[in-house]
C-alpha cells in the first residue's frame, strides 16, 4: 500500500510509522523513533512531513483511498445484486485482513487526527458506505433482498468488515481470502438474500 508514497525516504517514514503506531500507539512513538525506524536522521522527517500528526493523516488517507479502490473495483466485475454485495464484502473484509497492521493503526488512531483531516476521512468513509448502501438498496428494490433498514444493515455490514483489522492476525489459520469469503456469506445472510 505504501508504494505510492514518494520519494523513497518518505515511503520508509510511512512504513516505519505504521510499525511503531501499531506497536506503541500514536502517542508512544516519537518522531525520533520514526526516523530511526526509517534509517534516517531525526531532522529528516520534517523534510517530508511537517509533524507526526501530518504523517498519521497521510497514512490514514492512503488506507482509506486503497480500501475504496479495492471495493469499487470489485463491484465492477459482478452482475446480480447478490454477486455485487458478495464482491463488495469480500473485497473490504479481505482488504482489512491483508493490510491488518495499517488498518488497525487507522482504527485505533482516528482520535489523533486534526479536525480538517477527520473531515476528509469521513468523506472517504461515506464513499465506501455509499457503495454498499446503493447495492443493498438495489437488491431490496429488485426483490432479491429482504431488510427493513437498508442504512442500518449497510452500517452493520461495513462495520463488521472494518473490525477484521482488530482481531485478524497474519499467519493464522485463516487467510485474508478465507475471511473475505466467510464475511461475504454472512452479509448475504444479513440481507436475507432470496433464491434467484
Amino acid at each position: 500500500m505504501w508504494d505510492t508514497v514518494e520519494p523513497p525516504a518518505a515511503r520508509r517514514l510511512v512504513a516505519g510509522a505504521v510499525g511503531l503506531f501499531a506497536e506503541r500507539g500514536f502517542g508512544g512513538a516519537s518522531t525520533r523513533d520514526i526516523a530511526a525506524a526509517a534509517g534516517l536522521s531525526p531532522g529528516a522527517m520534517y523534510v517530508h512531513f511537517p509533524s507526526k500528526a501530518e504523517l498519521l493523516a497521510r497514512i490514514v488517507m492512503i488506507v482509506h483511498e486503497a480500501a475504496y479502490e479495492a471495493v469499487s473495483g470489485a463491484v465492477l466485475r459482478a452482475g446480480s445484486p447478490a454477486a455485487r454485495v458478495r464482491a463488495l464484502v469480500y473485497a473490504l473484509a479481505r482488504f482489512h485482513a491483508a493490510h491488518q497492521r495499517g488498518c488497525r493503526v487507522v482504527q485505533n488512531e482516528l482520535g489523533a487526527l486534526a479536525a480538517d483531516d477527520w473531515a476528509r476521512v469521513r468523506a472517504e468513509r461515506r464513499r465506501v458506505e455509499a457503495l454498499f448502501r446503493d447495492e443493498v438498496g438495489a437488491g431490496v428494490a429488485a426483490g432479491v433482498f429482504e431488510t427493513a433498514d437498508v442504512a442500518g444493515t449497510t452500517r452493520a455490514i461495513v462495520s463488521m468488515c472494518v473490525d477484521v483489522s482488530r482481531w485478524y492476525r497474519p499467519g493464522g489459520t485463516d487467510s485474508p481470502e478465507d475471511v473475505g469469503a466467510l464475511y461475504a456469506h454472512l452479509a448475504l445472510r444479513m440481507v436475507r438474500a432470496l433464491p434467484c
